[in-house]
């Protein structure tokens, strides 16, 4: 072979190999990026060709799938009554991508999991329809129900949890909306969805978990707790140590009641049934902020909490003694979610031990088969078994015979505590109305709940947690306890 002839023999040969490590390269080393490549439309197109799992509520689905028209996705995802559930399942859109546990589960629900690798070998076999898996939720219907419906068109947000296991029970948020009207991938579905997020009132946003508000009068749960806790009172029926007017630390300005109240020195008991900012706010201050910081810290406070949606993390704040004894009454810089305050109640219930709280009880493979269930687990013990139980009698005062009365039910010992807290610089704003709760039976608590109303439409003077929060905690305790009938 000539001289020029063997050098275009080289070149051609460093050509083809060159194409055979291009080629495997793209087949092995990028195979996993190309393939969830949002830009890969066969990958899309594969991914709604088949029906997607449900997630599951009480034995029944919650959502579905349904055949499109027009487009080359096949399947699109419904939901049943998807405004109330919206705030458990998120949102699946084909143009969108998803959203909480449409998204954290979206390996089961898709079929796309490893651990459904074997379902998907198999039908490859057997020729068997492919669907998804199914995700089996902690949530009660009746609970959930009885939360939106409770909320109304009032803006707010309802947690529900079972104290003994964590399990959550009701998720609910307002104002919501439903995730169908964006499933497709339609100039209508992107149409509406930019219409949800332009909307001042954010309905996408899920209070229960992502919405941090002052807690007010019910932090003093809290702080009651780290009285006992830290040996400052051992006696909820003995004088506490508490003049009238007090004085906040380092300032002029007198800590005020609500109400001609009697909360001169007054018991833990009476200050938590007349709920009195001058017992609790000296009671932080006597703490003394770091203590108020540890005590919440063992509540949850300060740390994310995984459902295995997030929920944002709520702060008791590092801050200066005056600031600090405004935080013991749930004011200043003291923010919480419902779900947290919904822990508070949930491990004031169970005799102090706080559980994890979870809405996934199960996984399912396509044919029902549970390859995965949840096992319950012990976050902290805030507090010891028998100061629990005197926060709890503390509690069951205050539906008893204080603010909480709207929250009875015949036949059962209910306790809880109402918050009215301020919103806005210098109070300027309309207050958020807020209870925290559980209900008793002789097997224990099944049930905590926290509710947070943000009501704008009310007048000043009617917004209070008694009057707002507590009849729509009564009713979601109630739907707990007659389904375990």
């Amino acid at each position: 072979m000539n001289k020029p002839l063997r050098r275009i023999a080289v070149f051609c040969g460093i050509l083809v190999l060159a194409l055979l490590v291009r080629t495997n390269y793209l087949q092995y080393v990028r195979a996993d990026e190309l393939n969830t490549n949002e830009h890969n439309r066969r990958v899309q197109i594969e991914r709604y060709a088949h029906e997607r799992g449900d997630i599951i509520v009480d034995g029944e689905p919650v959502t579905g799938s349904v055949e499109t028209t027009g487009s080359d996705f096949r399947y699109k995802r419904v939901w049943k009554d998807g405004a109330m559930w919206a705030p458990v399942t998120g949102y699946s859109s084909q143009a969108f991508d998803s959203s909480q546990l449409e998204n954290l589960e979206d390996g089961i629900l898709s079929g796309n999991g490893d651990q459904l690798f074997f379902d998907r070998t198999l039908s490859m076999f057997t020729g068997e329809k492919r669907t998804g898996g199914n995700i089996v939720t902690t949530l009660d219907a009746a609970a959930q129900k009885a939360a939106f419906e409770g909320l109304g068109k009032k803006k707010g947000a309802v947690a529900a949890l079972d104290p003994q296991t964590g399990a959550i029970l009701a998720l609910a948020s307002t104002p919501s909306y439903d995730p169908s009207v964006f499933a497709g991938n339609s100039l209508k579905d992107a149409e509406a969805r930019q219409k949800l997020l332009d909307d001042k009132d954010k309905p996408m946003l899920n209070r229960a978990l992502r919405e941090t508000y002052p807690p007010g009068s019910t932090f003093k749960v809290v702080t009651a707790s780290a009285a006992l806790e830290n040996g400052l009172y051992s006696d909820i029926d003995a004088k506490t140590d508490s003049p009238l007017p007090w004085r906040l630390p380092q300032s002029t300005n007198l800590l005020q009641n609500e109400g001609s109240i009697p909360c001169e020195d007054a018991s833990l008991r009476d200050a938590l049934r007349y709920s009195c900012n001058t017992v609790f706010g000296k009671i932080s201050d006597d703490l003394g902020n770091e203590k108020m910081i540890e005590q919440a810290g063992k509540f949850g406070f300060g740390e994310e909490v995984f459902t295995p949606v997030r929920a944002d993390a709520s702060v008791y704040p590092k801050d200066n003694r005056p600031q600090n004894a405004m935080a013991g009454i749930g004011q200043a810089s003291n923010r919480a979610t419902p779900l947290q305050m919904a822990m508070v109640a949930s491990a004031i219930a169970n005799d102090g031990k706080l559980m994890e709280p979870y809405m996934v009880a199960q996984r399912q493979a396509p044919n029902l088969d549970v390859i995965y269930t949840h096992d319950k687990k012990q976050l902290s013990e805030p507090l010891s078994a028998e100061n629990a139980q005197k926060v709890q009698q503390m509690m069951e005062t205050v539906v008893e015979e204080g603010t909480g009365t709207s929250a009875r039910i015949d036949g059962v010992t209910v306790g809880g505590k109402t918050g009215t807290a301020q919103h806005g610089l210098n109070n300027s704003e309309k207050p958020y109305a807020w209870f925290i709760s559980y209900a008793k039976t002789d097997s224990g608590s099944p049930v905590a709940v926290a509710v947070v109303v943000e009501d704008g439409e009310a007048n000043r003077d009617d917004i209070s947690g008694g009057g707002l929060a507590a009849p729509i905690a009564k009713s979601v305790m109630k739907a707990v306890l007659d389904g375990k009938k």
